[in-house]
């Protein structure tokens, strides 16, 4: 089949998200749909391939899924996770394999295995042993098996461009939907809080996120792929559009973290570019930083000055808050402690969140991956989180091709902070960071001899 060109693709996922917006039960159909074809893919792809089609896969439910979850499409709340999985183990089962190396996170998987039988003999009886499980493992597990499947496999830089284009799409619909949905900020304004209404009546959290990613790979293109005047300018166009969605969110930390990945991403390849290619990035860079300054001052016009407090730490009124952390630093003081407490197989998965309203008597989350592993896995949990913060560095030591791996390296890092992981996107992500990424080389052009 020929492929479909990136105006036309984009097109698509625009209509989508207008039509599922006019008929939401829609989704559903979307969402099986997606199932279908990224599995005939897979299943029909040439063996050389099948990896190709199965990350795209995975990037397109990576880029879908919080659309799936605020539009009702998703047959289950972790489902996106679940096919992830899926694809990932069809992919190592056809014959692509796992690499040698990779057994450092068959390690990682297995020593979230003692959290869980604590967990069964700790967990109240009003709680779902079972979904509690679920819930809190989904993400490492999909980080695991995502870590296992792409840790060292070769592929290009223009595949890994298809990947990421995978992702981009949906995102697009996504912020197509959020418009539809609410047209303008100015209707559902009730302070500096994170705001539901603006955020498709979903999680603010994880819809900025999921924009703020958005962003970055749209930056990414706009760096590497955008030839044309044409293509800058409506790469920025998009960008522009989904920043300002992302950011009228009153979430910070989905836009906090794109604005640390894009520096890396803009440093790293400026620094490795030739003096040629340096004068394209600057004018990339201008055209770039123009639409962000754009973006702020509308959003700051539309919001009346809120969004400038939320970002300053300030409340409608102008006064600082006091923890900028918005709670979420006692909250991870709290699971630390209970680290310190039961340091050798910790509280058991998904216990925290019961310990904490037994001992205090609210139910809140502090969506810190870091110290949630710890504080439910103890000693094991310890072992975990050093082999994902290690393994990838050490990787760069011997291979430093992937343009995109530092930016991949801090999403994942800097998500599970402030997101913990409850959508795909950081799981997947940290899959990325471990590809062998090669580049074309330029063909030799030899004078010919005549005799």
């Amino acid at each position: 089949m020929k492929q479909l060109s990136y105006i036309t693709q984009i097109v698509i996922h625009v209509f989508i998200g207008i039509i599922i917006y006019l008929y939401e039960p829609f989704s559903r159909v979307y969402f099986i749909a997606i199932l279908g074809l990224c599995s005939y893919n897979i299943f029909n792809a040439p063996s050389k391939k099948r990896h190709l089609y199965v990350l795209i896969s995975c990037a397109y439910i990576v880029g879908s899924e919080i659309f799936l979850r605020m539009t009702g499409g998703n047959l289950l709340y972790e489902a996106s996770k679940y096919f992830i999985i899926l694809f990932l183990l069809i992919g190592i089962i056809l014959g692509d394999g796992i690499g040698k190396r990779s057994v450092i996170y068959i390690i990682y998987l297995l020593v979230l295995i003692p959290g869980i039988v604590v967990a069964a003999n700790t967990l109240g009886y009003e709680t779902n042993v079972r979904t509690a499980i679920a819930f809190n493992l989904s993400g490492p597990i999909c980080l695991g098996v995502a870590a296992i499947y792409c840790y060292e496999r070769n592929v290009t830089i223009q595949s890994i461009q298809k990947i990421l284009l995978a992702m981009i799409l949906p995102i697009i619909t996504t912020t197509v939907y959020l418009f539809l949905y609410n047209p303008s900020i100015k209707d559902v304004l009730s302070g500096t809080q994170s705001n539901f209404e603006a955020s498709g009546g979903f999680g603010p959290n994880q819809v900025s996120t999921i924009l703020g990613l958005g962003v970055f790979l749209l930056a990414g293109r706009l760096f590497l792929q955008s030839k044309t005047l044409f293509l800058k300018i409506l790469n920025i166009f998009i960008l522009i559009l989904m920043a300002y969605r992302a950011i009228i969110t009153f979430s910070r930390g989905g836009v906090v973290v794109s604005a640390v990945i894009i520096l890396f991403f803009v440093a790293i390849f400026y620094f490795k570019s030739s003096s040629g290619t340096r004068n394209r990035i600057l004018f990339s860079s201008l055209i770039f930083g123009v639409g962000v300054l754009l973006t702020w001052y509308v959003s700051s016009l539309n919001t009346g000055g809120l969004i400038d407090k939320r970002y300053n730490n300030e409340d409608a009124l102008g006064r600082e808050k006091s923890d900028v952390t918005t709670g979420r630093g006692v909250l991870i003081a709290n699971e630390l402690n209970e680290f310190f407490e039961n340091p050798f197989l910790g509280v058991g998965v998904g216990k925290l969140k019961e310990l904490r309203f037994e001992k205090e008597g609210i139910k809140a989350a502090s969506h810190n991956e870091m110290s949630r592993i710890v504080g439910e896995h103890g000693i094991f949990g310890v072992i975990a989180f050093l082999i994902l913060l290690l393994m990838p560095l050490l990787l760069r030591f011997r291979n430093k091709k992937n343009i995109y791996f530092y930016s991949f390296y801090l999403f994942w890092f800097l998500t599970i902070n402030h997101s913990s992981m409850r959508i795909a996107a950081p799981a997947f992500i940290y899959g990325l960071c471990l590809l062998n990424v090669h580049y074309d080389k330029p063909p030799l052009h030899r004078k010919q001899i005549i005799k």
